[in-house]
């Protein structure tokens, strides 16, 4: 079940369930969770990515874009081109809740998409996504933007503690390492 924003702000309290939100959502939060907004942009460079049955590796990063509060800062995302995002939000995710990405409508109708996973249960720190212009067009972002939307789920019967080396949001791995 999906959990509201009513229960949301009084988890931010009770448990630190998000850190930095801003105050739009600590005030008036829109439908059924947060929106999260872009923290930093990376663009994939060089290395190799692998994916094995006991071990991983993924493609070196550079760091385009950083939000700075009260800097307005923009990068033009071009056709075709591929980030991984972070949001400027962390997360504190207790054992018996889990978070699901839903990408705003202003977001694909600009011709962005964005590829997202699930939060596991005991997760800690800011959150990572792919993005990418599929539109015919160049899109201009302002760090800071809302760029997608958070929802909280309870999970029945609770989680299990999630013990993955993207714990504390981590955004790539600096060599080949054998997964936990």
């Amino acid at each position: 079940m999906i959990i509201g924003p009513k229960k949301l702000l009084q988890l931010v309290k009770k448990v630190n369930l998000v850190e930095d939100l801003s105050e739009r959502e600590l005030t008036n939060p829109e439908g059924a969770g947060f929106d999260l907004r872009l923290g930093e942009l990376y663009k994939l460079q060089g290395g190799k990515a692998f994916l094995g049955e006991f071990e991983r590796e993924t493609p070196g990063l550079k760091l385009i874009k950083t939000y700075e509060k009260g800097k307005r800062k923009e990068v033009v995302i071009k056709p075709g081109d591929f980030y991984i995002a972070t949001t400027i939000e962390k997360v504190n995710t207790p054992l018996d809740i889990t978070i699901n990405f839903k990408p705003r409508t202003t977001t694909f109708r600009s011709g962005l998409f964005l590829r997202t996973g699930n939060v596991a249960p005991g997760y800690k720190g800011k959150l990572s996504f792919a993005l990418k212009n599929e539109g015919p067009m160049p899109v201009t972002l302002e760090m800071g933007c809302r760029i997608v939307h958070a929802q909280f789920e309870w999970v029945d019967g609770g989680g299990s503690q999630y013990r993955g080396q993207w714990q504390h949001g981590r955004v790539t791995t600096k060599k080949r390492e054998k997964q936990i």
